[in-house]
């Protein structure tokens, strides 16, 4: 299963496009633009676990650093600041990274 399968490559590159400049990562408008928030909840975690890419059932820190490019190869990292701002954001638990159930509710809230 690959990301496309899922989302347009049109919506994906838009997304990952309006989020070019340093500092300017904005999940829930990424999540809009790619099309993910109008997803269903089985979709939304079908893209959860080919986010998670050492299967821990966690997104952490260190991968979401490069979630741009698990969209489109060759795009940005994120910024530290832009990683901890999005964890904080769905990190309900305070447990410093993003399971299946948070990141769920954080794309379809």
């Amino acid at each position: 299963m690959s990301l496309t399968s899922i989302l347009s490559a049109e919506a994906i590159e838009n997304a990952v496009k309006d989020c070019e400049a340093p500092e300017s990562f904005c999940h829930k408008k990424f999540f809009q633009l790619c099309g993910l928030s109008s997803k269903t909840p089985k979709e939304v975690r079908d893209v959860f676990q080919m986010l998670d890419e050492d299967n821990s059932g966690f997104i952490e820190e260190s991968e979401l650093k490069f979630f741009l490019q698990r969209f489109v190869p060759g795009a940005r990292t994120l910024s530290d600041a832009e990683t901890k701002k999005f964890v904080s954001s769905a990190d309900e638990n305070s447990d410093g990274r993003i399971g299946a159930d948070e990141f769920q509710t954080m794309v379809l809230s």
